[in-house]
């Protein structure tokens, strides 16, 4: 029996996932929500750019959510107190749920309560849910952790990743602030609207999963700029202009630092790379030259999860949890 999916959230992400599912032997669409007019009412293919799927977007979660499918893949905000309600009915009609949701990567330190209560309602149901994608999800926590591995013991963690933003989605580029001034760029950082969303959430996972002791999360988002014009299929980002953005999440017992994360994310970005370091027995480094490629890679991570998540104890899990490997098929 094919598995039954609905895909909740069709934005840039959502899209990448139902094209993903629909190579995958074993999956088969059975519903997509969305709140936006142009989407409401045509059909998923349409909306994603397949032939038509006889699938048409619905606005109503609850009339969809009702055709209880094994699993719900949910894309639409990164902020765990925003989707709360959204993932709750999820978890109530039934549905294993597999989540972009940065925020519920690692929830339980900036949110133990909503965390406890999703855990607590996923267990009643006999479901799995889970927040994953490639940062947070893999390239900043669970790849450290298996590279950890081979390490007999480990006491300080460094990883980077820099990522050329020229050739990703429109939406990208303006959270990072490509192309506005330093000050139009602090203001929004103030305003809480540049940042990546999930750094802290990283460095927790990576705390948790090695046995760091961590007490405190610490976080600095700086501009960085252009050094030469650079013009993107989107925008054109001046000279001494705002390229992107410098995120820094560091784990800190007392004034010492365990964990180390530096996300750069910038248009013309020259030599984008993921690196990690481990300091401990034996030190280590690996490298993916180049990069991971954030889109193509999170519709990959949340389409591979799903038939581990369908495996999974129910509860609210985390990538702790959860084994990683490319599924060919459901």
């Amino acid at each position: 029996m094919p598995l039954r999916i609905i895909q909740y959230g069709i934005g840039p992400i959502g899209s990448a996932i139902v094209r993903l599912l629909l190579e995958r032997t074993g999956a088969e669409i059975i519903g997509a929500i969305d709140i936006a007019p142009d989407k409401v009412g045509r059909d998923l293919g349409d909306v994603v750019g397949t032939s038509p799927l006889g699938v048409p977007v619905s606005d109503r979660a609850d009339a969809v959510l009702a055709r209880r499918a094994d699993v719900v893949v949910h894309s639409t905000s990164s902020y765990f107190d925003q989707v709360f309600d959204q993932l709750l009915a999820c978890v109530r009609a039934g549905s294993h749920v597999v989540s972009t949701c940065e925020e519920l990567a690692y929830p339980f330190r900036k949110y133990p309560e909503l965390a406890r209560r999703l855990d607590e309602e996923a267990k009643a149901a006999g479901v799995a849910v889970l927040g994953t994608g490639v940062n947070p999800g893999f390239v900043m926590d669970k790849l450290v952790l298996t590279v950890a591995t081979v390490c007999q013991r480990i006491e300080r963690v460094f990883v980077r990743r820099v990522v050329d933003a020229s050739q990703r989605r429109l939406p990208l580029q303006r959270k990072i602030g490509a192309g506005m001034t330093v000050e139009e760029f602090r203001a929004a950082v103030e305003a809480g609207r540049i940042r990546h969303i999930g750094l802290p959430e990283s460095v927790a996972l990576i705390a948790a999963g090695l046995g760091l002791e961590v007490e405190t999360i610490a976080e600095t988002i700086e501009p960085i700029l252009a050094d030469a014009d650079v013009t993107t299929p989107y925008l054109h980002v001046r000279k001494g202009q705002v390229a992107g953005v410098r995120q820094i999440g560091r784990g800190l017992a007392g004034d010492r630092e365990r964990i180390h994360l530096d996300l750069q994310m910038y248009v013309g970005a020259k030599e984008p790379v993921d690196e990690i370091r481990l300091f401990g027995t034996p030190d280590l480094c690996a490298q993916i030259p180049g990069g991971t490629h954030g889109d193509l890679a999170t519709a990959a991570v949340v389409v591979n999860t799903i038939p581990l998540v369908v495996q999974a104890p129910p509860g609210l899990r985390t990538v702790l949890d959860i084994p990683v490997r490319f599924a060919a098929a459901f």
